[in-house]
């Protein structure tokens, strides 16, 4: 039986947490939704999947605006605001558990924005859309900044035929490409690439 959602106030209005809980978790994974998404997505859920196996507490974190209907994302800024409310309710809840920040599309940009601040161990990036889509004189900005200014380890999953492009491998940045396009819908691939990353990430954050 899915646990009820559990709600936390932020400046921008509630989100909803959906908490898989673990006995004696040694980590939390907390997870960020896509643009017009919602924490159902097959990624979301293979990642949820991999963590769970590995003995990690999950928050599937649904962001103010969709919780309140709306599809069109909330400004940047209002998003990273309301990650950080949900990320230190979660600090609260779970003390002195070691967090992994992560999330698919728009949710791992929020991720990876709040990570210098936020102290996560590791950022998980599935989906993370390197170029933003088209303005009409053609340009796409890049996004490349948002990911590589991240200084814990990173995964980054996509699919081969991501249209908003794929991140490159750094020193601290390991990255999986998979069949498959922007919306990674290949669930079991997903859970495969994420697990082993997490053993390695917690065992160093262990240390």
């Amino acid at each position: 039986m899915t646990p009820p959602a559990i709600t936390v106030e932020t400046p921008h209005g509630p989100a909803e947490v959906h908490l898989d809980e673990a006995d004696a978790p040694r980590g939390l994974l907390v997870l960020g939704h896509g643009a017009g998404g919602g924490v159902e997505a097959p990624d979301l859920l293979g990642a949820r999947s991999a963590a769970r196996e590995a003995g990690l507490a999950v928050a599937r974190v649904l962001q103010p605006y969709r919780v309140a209907g709306r599809k069109a994302p909330a400004p940047a800024a209002q998003l990273d605001v309301a990650w950080a409310a949900v990320v230190a309710h979660l600090g609260e809840r779970l003390p002195g558990v070691p967090q992994v920040h992560g999330g698919r599309s728009s949710g791992a940009r929020v991720a990876c924005r709040g990570a210098p601040t936020l102290d996560p161990v590791a950022v998980l990036a599935l989906a993370f859309p390197l170029l933003a889509p088209a303005r009409k004189d053609g340009t796409r900005p890049d996004r490349g900044p948002e990911i590589d200014a991240v200084r814990v380890p990173v995964l980054a999953v996509s699919g081969a035929n991501d249209r908003f492009g794929i991140p490159a491998d750094t020193a601290t940045r390991e990255v999986v490409v998979l069949a498959g396009d922007h919306s990674l819908r290949a669930r079991g691939p997903v859970a495969a690439a994420v697990g082993p990353w997490l053993e390695r990430v917690l065992a160093r954050a262990a240390v």
